[in-house]
């Protein structure tokens, strides 16, 4: 009844709400306009003949995430061909960068079920793989009516859409009843899809513990090396707004006990990398943007990475690695790609979007975690003091998120039993 009422209103409200509202996200940039006809339910290329697995995740974590698993399928069924979908114009860019031959990326339809049966009705998949908990009823409507075996990955249920859930149990209800399966990312996240209406949930693991290490250009790494010049380097990287001001305060006393140190700061949304600039600036620390193509120098504190599909870059110069998203309550980001690149890894206080990961990292001594950017000054100067600390946090760390890959194994299982 949810989804009816819901499609009604959507259809009812959209030349009047909803595209005058897409219309200024495209003049913002923040829609793709050469390809918006898929934004419409409108295909870009025919579907290609065999099966169709449709992945879709809502934005550049969720994308990550599924590469792994793309693969292992793909190897293991040559003839299968899969489809990934987001809706962000950073993901579209990097998906086209890191698929491999056999996939290919269409941006989500907006909601309008009008769209979405266009959508499925071209591309009829063989099953949908939706990463997360982005609940979209209008598409989940159509895929329940087509009769397309739906799984859900990585399912996360925080502590706020929990409450937020049980409040409306007969909306989440009626949702997740269009899933087959719901994969928790932890016991507690499949016993909350319970609580809420799965039919049925399991907990796998957690798929990002399984994932590719994001590519490094040597030629680019190359000249990042030569311009650095064995001067010692550390990483903050994923950082929100306010963050940068946050450790913009520490650098000096850290370049103080630490001569020539050159912060790398690669922000989790580039477009602020101009913001970013003039926040450090302000409190006197020489800065250096790399989509100015500003190289670093001798004078350079902080250098601003602030391009898209670059990161393995500075998870492989930096032997340090600090995760943003953390000492603001964002709730943090990705902390096990720097782990598997043996790097020593150190997040803020606010952790709580990977509660169940931070838990076993921290039995395994694999993450240092502070509470405010005192502590992380301080464990910075630890770490680069001691050499044979640091060697030792970094082997712990890649030893805890090596480990842990072997969910990738379990979610394949599943999927096969469906396909």
């Amino acid at each position: 009844m949810f989804i009816e009422i819901y499609s009604n209103l959507v259809r009812t409200l959209y030349p009047y709400v909803i595209n005058p509202y897409i219309k200024k996200r495209l003049q913002k940039g923040k829609e793709d306009k050469a390809r918006h006809n898929e934004r419409l339910g409108n295909p870009a290329k025919e579907r290609p003949e065999g099966k169709l697995i449709w992945f879709h995740g809502a934005s550049v974590g969720e994308s990550l995430s599924m590469l792994p698993l793309i693969h292992k399928i793909l190897k293991e069924n040559p003839n299968c061909h899969i489809m990934v979908t987001t809706g962000t114009v950073t993901s579209a860019e990097l998906m086209g960068k890191r698929l491999p031959e056999g996939a290919f990326h269409q941006y989500i339809p907006i909601d309008n079920p009008d769209f979405c049966k266009k959508f499925i009705e071209h591309w009829r998949p063989d099953m949908a793989l939706w990463f997360e908990s982005e609940l979209w009823p209008g598409m989940l409507g159509e895929i329940k009516k087509h009769k397309i075996p739906l799984i859900l990955i990585n399912g996360r249920i925080s502590d706020k859409t929990f409450g937020r859930w049980k409040l409306f149990s007969f909306v989440s209800k009626e949702l997740l009843s269009c899933f087959n399966l719901c994969l928790g990312q932890s016991d507690e996240d499949a016993r909350r899809l319970e609580v809420i209406g799965a039919q049925k949930a399991i907990n796998l693991g957690n798929l990002k513990y399984a994932g590719f290490n994001p590519p490094v250009d040597e030629n680019k790494k190359a000249t990042i090396l030569a311009q650095l010049n064995n001067r010692p380097v550390w990483g903050v990287i994923s950082t929100h707004n306010d963050e940068e001001s946050q450790i913009g305060k520490i650098l000096p006393n850290l370049k103080a006990q630490i001569p020539g140190l050159l912060t790398i700061i690669a922000p989790r949304h580039p477009q602020r990398g101009p913001e970013i600039q003039e926040q450090l600036n302000a409190l006197g620390l020489k800065t250096a943007l790399r989509t100015k193509g500003e190289e670093i120098t001798p004078q350079t504190d902080v250098y601003i990475a602030d391009t898209i599909g670059e990161v393995g870059i500075w998870y492989d110069i930096a032997p340090i690695i600090f995760i943003g998203g953390s000492l603001i309550p964002h709730g943090g980001q990705n902390f096990i790609e720097p782990c598997r690149f043996k790097d020593a890894v150190l997040v803020g206080p606010f952790m709580h979007n990977f509660t169940d990961a931070m838990n076993r990292a921290k039995k395994a001594n694999a993450v240092i975690q502070v509470r405010n950017t005192e502590q992380l000054q301080q464990q910075v100067l630890n770490l680069f003091a001691d050499k044979e600390a640091l060697q030792k946090q970094q082997e712990q760390c890649y030893a805890w998120a090596t480990g842990e890959a072997k969910v990738l194994d379990g979610i394949s299982d599943v999927i096969k039993e469906y396909l």
